[in-house]
């Protein structure tokens, strides 16, 4: 591995980078799925509604991206990076639902401001988590098979839930009442 300061120094510019990919391309893919003209295959990572999931999709699939773009450019321990990309992503998938239905259920009504700078702040704070599980975890390697499974639900979820989401209301579209894809 490289020096440790060193090693610390580039991955904080690569998690900073990153956030601001991920905000840019999280913006850019809540308006794909309508700009591409419905185009089924940008429905697998961009907003098709404005349910809760498809933010968290939007969100966290920037992010899995920019984990890829990570792991070849700066030489980091395999596993112990798969882990704390994987609590990273699982902080963005949890914590967007759990934030939007607690302020909801206290204010009584969402609020479209407030739905976007949550997203922007929990992708950091995914961000925040990961790097510091990389540099200050010691243990983090021995969740590397955990990690694999939850990450391939995710990716399984993401995918599926856009076609045939549940009929709950984290998929339900708040404007339209309806679920997944739009007819």
């Amino acid at each position: 591995m490289q020096n440790k300061n060193s090693y610390k120094k580039k991955l904080l510019i690569f998690e900073i980078i990153g956030f601001i990919f991920n905000a840019l391309v999280a913006t850019g893919l809540h308006f794909l799925f309508e700009a591409s003209g419905k185009e089924l295959f940008t429905a697998l990572f961009a907003s098709v509604n404005e349910s809760v999931w498809e933010h968290v999709k939007i969100f966290s699939v920037p992010y899995v991206v920019w984990a890829f773009v990570e792991i070849f450019c700066i030489k980091i321990p395999f596993r112990r990076f798969v882990c704390s990309k994987v609590f990273g992503l699982y902080s963005i998938v949890i914590l967007i639902p759990a934030f939007f239905y607690t302020y909801t259920g206290i204010v009584g009504k969402n609020i479209a401001i407030v739905d976007i700078i949550s997203g922007f702040l929990i992708t950091l704070l995914a961000y925040y988590i990961s790097f510091n599980l990389i540099t200050k975890s010691p243990f983090i390697e021995r969740y590397y098979t955990l990690c694999l499974i939850i990450f391939a639900v995710y990716c399984i979820c993401t995918s599926f839930f856009t076609f045939a989401p549940p009929k709950i209301n984290l998929f339900r579209d708040p404007i339209t009442g309806r679920f997944g894809i739009p007819q």
